[in-house]
């Protein structure tokens, strides 16, 4: 199969959108499927070889070339990359490369151009919605964007042959959007890389040691309450403060963002780790005690299956992908949005029992075992399947569904 993959966000800049988009890579590598990429560049002006699918010497991802395309950052947070390819310039590279299908991950401004080039040229295209930018709107002091970004939203996932959700949530919220030809396709978790076994006491004493010299009240049986994710007002860290004093606790944030700052002057007693990758970011996990994430915008949360892969039970906000993953009562518990008291409660009873949170996180470590990235990726392969026969039924004018195939009826991956 040939396929490009178009993504707005890639290396070097690792966040949810570049990690599931080289986990998709490396097994159509392994197919044997022929790949192209187009990602936003490091710069404005970054011309030259990698422009050109054909070139020799151009980049290469798991021997896939990798076209870039020039690109601005966002103030503020330039590791952000918008890239400002035309339409014109996707579509020259479609018709060269011809592809079974388009791959458009997390679309927003470069895959909304891949969505309208693909469309002109009658290629399928799977987009893959990742990313709630319309709610981000608000925590960057937006909110009269948010229903213009929600109108994009429309116009990219309606223009699209198949869009593919991660959450019960986000079908749910695209449904009463009146968007159709919706699936579930959630994530895969590297259970080798987060494991319990990659606990660490030697990281515990000596995150435990750092933080109390610079909050000078050391404590070496203090349990462990952690984050991980980018330092971005979307993602509410600051909310953490509610814990930052309970008794015989340390915070430690895992990740880096443009406010870091801030949140070093809000959670004085925390140990900032900053940006862990690979088999470091899985040991820092496994040797939590407790994982928290706050963020009302996630869509999925990837972090939060690593840490329940890890035998680490989960304190979540009880909106988005969180309220797929997180069995309440059995492997952590959810609170409403904007309780922070409720927050509060949540951790303190996790950490009230050693007993209690032993039992959580192996009851968490045991529901992730069978969402492998190899499972995951393999019914991606059907759902682009999919989209290729349905392309192929508008282009013929057939566009009635099967008598076996609903787009209301969703067959999702198991829980």
């Amino acid at each position: 199969m040939r396929v490009l993959v178009v993504t707005e966000s890639f290396l070097p800049h690792m966040n949810g959108v570049t990690n599931s988009v080289q986990h998709v890579l490396a097994h159509l590598r392994r197919r044997g499927d022929q790949v192209t990429v187009i990602a936003p560049s490091e710069s404005m002006f970054d011309i030259g070889p990698r422009t050109d699918p054909g070139a020799l010497g151009g980049e290469l991802h798991e021997g896939f070339p990798v076209i870039r395309v020039p690109s601005l950052p966002l103030p503020d947070y330039p590791k952000v990359r918008v890239a400002a390819g035309s339409v014109t310039r996707i579509r020259q590279i479609l018709e060269r490369v011809r592809p079974d299908v388009v791959h458009v991950a997390s679309p927003f401004v470069l895959g909304w151009r891949a969505i309208q080039a693909a469309a002109a040229l009658g290629v399928p295209t799977v987009s893959i919605y990742q990313t709630e930018v319309p709610t981000y709107a608000a925590r960057y002091r937006l909110p009269w964007a948010t229903e213009l970004l929600w109108q994009h939203v429309d116009r990219m996932h309606t223009a699209s042959t198949l869009t593919l959700v991660p959450s019960s949530f986000c079908r749910e919220q695209l449904t009463r959007r009146g968007i159709r030809r919706l699936k579930t396709w959630r994530r895969g978790v590297d259970t080798k890389r987060f494991n319990p076994a990659r606990r660490s006491e030697a990281l515990r004493a000596q995150i435990r040691s750092s933080a109390g010299a610079r909050s000078g009240d050391t404590n070496p049986e203090e349990l462990l309450i952690g984050f991980v994710g980018r330092l971005a007002a979307e993602k509410q860290v600051e909310d953490l403060a509610v814990l930052d004093a309970l008794e015989g606790t340390r915070l430690v944030i895992i990740g880096s963002g443009p406010q870091e700052d801030a949140l070093r002057r809000r959670l004085p007693r925390a140990h900032f780790a900053g940006f862990q990758s690979g088999d470091a970011l899985g040991t820092h996990v496994a040797s939590l005690d407790v994982f928290v994430h706050p963020g009302e915008a996630e869509t999925f949360c990837q972090t939060i299956q690593e840490a329940m892969a890890a035998a680490v039970p989960v304190v979540a906000v009880g909106r988005g992908g969180p309220l797929d993953l997180v069995d309440v009562g059995r492997t952590g518990w959810l609170y409403r949005p904007g309780d922070l008291t409720g927050l509060r409660s949540a951790v303190e009873h996790l950490l009230s029992d050693d007993s209690t949170r032993r039992d959580f996180g192996l009851r968490a470590h045991e529901s992730v075992q069978s969402r492998t990235w190899e499972a995951l990726s393999n019914e991606l392969i059907g759902h682009y399947a999919r989209a290729v026969e349905v392309n192929r039924r508008v282009l013929s004018g057939d566009a009635r569904p099967r008598r076996a195939e609903s787009w209301t009826t969703e067959v999702s991956s198991a829980r």
